[in-house]
């Protein structure tokens, strides 16, 4: 047993030594941009502790066909199956060599690494080689030809040995197989926690070539084919001809002039964001909710502004951010947060903001590594990111992570240390389950979703407390709140899941900064918390028409649609009309719809989920 046990020992340490060398090759060949990102030689070589857990994750995958040609030679001894594992990993320090080079090309154009899509233009090759510079063209191959040099060059001379036959011991093969293949799989998956690990797991610099560099480029090769392999090809909802669908959307996101209603005293407040995890509208009372689940919510709901008409577009936290930083709709079957390389290419509020001058700042309790909204997270520029590990034991953890109150009050106090003007977002996680909030049940009602009521309850006592100070606080007075949730949540009324009711969501504004005329009042304008980029950058004189599907919500010539996705369909919202289509099962869930207007309704939502969709692709 000591030498299968030696022998995958040596294995892995050979995938983490060769992982290690193209990084270091990568780093090497962009160090010029890493200089003028003015990148410390300590966060440079922090770039490899950083990848470990990704390059662990990785190598664990890599191990599994050699975990089993050794447990079989360890029962029944067959000399040939060295060479399999042998050449097995010839083919692997190949192909690694080649997706790693492939990326030091495409890089200073696309600032990615490798990808799908990147994947797709590679199945012609020719017409690569013709439009790249003939002299990168070679030295990239050159440079790819010395990786798998190098590679099986320190795998032959220094990892691998010939297993030699020796007593079969039936019990210690039996251990093993006990043993190993769980151990892979709980490494494959970056451990035990809940969240299995994603490319957001290396993130750790604000220049984000060494993020890149952490990445170990099997691993995000693998989850970027893994998520587009289908939808690459063609657009799953196409339903229409591409013009006439985008001419539909054109259309219906048309706003004759603008008119915006101006409600800041100043264009150029602090800015607070605090996203409430899974807030549906059924917890405000003012939104047809049970009084007393949320009553500081309702107590605020006076200083500011209520938008009492919104529906969230996707049903997930990473979805919630893409909406509230980029201004881009969830949609079925993926999200753009888990795909690293569409980064560069959508809006971002936080990075306008600091063009402004903002300092910026993230405070979550729980792990980003959800949804791989950390490198989505940082990609958005922010200067400064706590999340739980850094919140240290001195405070209650719940299963998840540390909870609303502790978080609430760390931002606050770091507040009071931000340089002015400052966006900062804090993003609750109380009210995402198991719901262990440190406060004992104070609705005992005999309703479905107790616990998450009572969830919902702690965060609201949490924000009347967290208001009570800041208000104290001498910036407090030039400071815009905004109150959002992520996404909706199954309540006490079982509203369908594909019924618009069941995504209503809530969003307010508030602050001394909104013009005392427009404190307690509504906007009743129907959207999607999409829309907030464009409605806060009109508010400060901005230009927002980078966020092509986010709306100014308080511009009352704004068009108004609800939107709403799910699994495989698409749900769209008018006045007093709705509808939910599953484009897989080819079935409408909900209808409400005038005969007069069904066929432009239903054009609407599949053109509108049809160009989304396209877009996503397209990035």
């Amino acid at each position: 047993m000591s030498a299968l046990l030696k022998a995958i020992v040596r294995q892995f340490l050979f995938w983490i030594l060769f992982f290690a060398i193209t990084r270091f090759v990568f780093i090497v060949y962009n160090y010029g941009e890493i200089l003028e990102d003015h990148v410390s030689l300590l966060e440079q070589l922090a770039c490899f502790w950083h990848a470990l857990r990704l390059d662990f994750a990785t190598s664990c995958y890599f191990l599994i066909l050699p975990f089993f040609v050794f447990l079989f030679q360890s029962v029944y001894f067959v000399d040939w199956l060295n060479k399999v594992v042998k050449i097995y990993t010839y083919i692997l320090v190949v192909i690694y060599s080649f997706v790693t080079a492939t990326e030091l090309g495409i890089y200073p154009e696309w600032k990615t690494k490798l990808h799908y899509k990147a994947l797709m233009y590679l199945s012609h090759p020719s017409e690569i080689a013709n439009s790249a510079d003939s002299k990168v063209f070679f030295l990239l191959l050159f440079i790819g030809a010395i990786q798998i040099g190098i590679g099986i060059f320190l795998y032959k001379r220094y990892f691998f040995k010939d297993l030699v036959k020796t007593k079969f011991i039936w019990f210690q093969s039996l251990i093993l197989l006990l043993i190993f293949p769980p151990l892979l799989l709980i490494g494959a998956r970056g451990g035990v926690q809940q969240i299995p690990i994603n490319q957001s797991e290396s993130y750790y610099s604000k220049a984000n070539i060494m993020n890149l560099a952490a990445v170990n480029s099997g691993f995000n090769l693998f989850i970027s084919v893994h998520e587009n392999m289908e939808n690459f090809k063609k657009n799953p909802f196409q339903q229409y001809d591409p013009k006439v669908a985008e001419a539909e959307v054109r259309r219906i996101l048309y706003t004759p002039k603008d008119t915006t209603t101006e409600i800041l005293t100043t264009t150029h407040p602090n800015i607070v964001l605090i996203i409430l995890e899974s807030w549906s509208a059924d917890l405000i009372e003012s939104l047809g909710g049970k009084p007393g689940i949320t009553p500081e919510f309702r107590k605020l709901e006076s200083e500011g502004i209520l938008f009492n008409n919104l529906i969230s577009s996707g049903t997930r936290s990473e979805q919630g951010m893409a909406c509230l930083f980029a201004g881009f709709p969830g949609h079925a079957i993926s999200c753009i947060t888990v795909q690293p390389d569409k980064y560069p290419k959508i809006p971002s509020l936080t990075k306008t903001l600091k063009k402004q001058g903002y300092s910026t700042s993230f405070y979550f309790g729980g792990q980003l590594i959800y949804g791989n909204i950390k490198g989505f997270i940082m990609s958005n520029g922010f200067d400064k990111i706590e999340e739980e590990k850094d919140f240290g034991n001195n405070v209650i953890h719940g299963k998840l992570g540390v909870h609303d109150e502790f978080v609430l009050e760390r931002q606050h106090q770091e507040l009071n240390k931000a340089k002015q003007p400052f966006f900062s977002a804090l993003f609750t996680l109380s009210s995402h389950s198991p719901f262990d909030q440190p406060m004992p049940e104070m609705l005992h009602w005999k309703i479905k979703e107790r616990r998450y009521v009572n969830s919902a309850y702690y965060t609201d006592h949490c924000l009347g407390e967290y208001f009570r100070k800041v208000k104290k606080e001498p910036w407090y007075k030039n400071t815009l709140f905004i109150l959002s949730a992520d996404h909706s949540h199954g309540s006490y009324n079982d509203w369908p899941f594909t019924s618009p009711m069941y995504h209503r969501i809530p969003m307010m504004f508030i602050g001394d900064v909104i013009k005392k005329e427009f404190r307690g009042t509504t906007c009743n304008k129907m959207g999607g918390h999409h829309d907030l980029p464009a409605t806060l950058l009109k508010q400060l004189k901005l230009d927002a028409s980078p966020f092509r599907w986010s709306l100014n919500l308080l511009n009352p010539t704004c068009p108004e649609y609800g939107y709403f996705s799910f699994e495989e369909g698409v749900g769209w919202v008018r006045k007093n009309s709705y509808f939910s289509y599953d484009e897989r099962m080819n079935h409408f869930h909900q209808m409400k719809l005038p005969k007069t207007e069904k066929d432009s309704l239903i054009k609407e939502g599949k053109s509108y989920l049809q160009v989304l969709f396209q877009d996503y692709m397209h990035y």
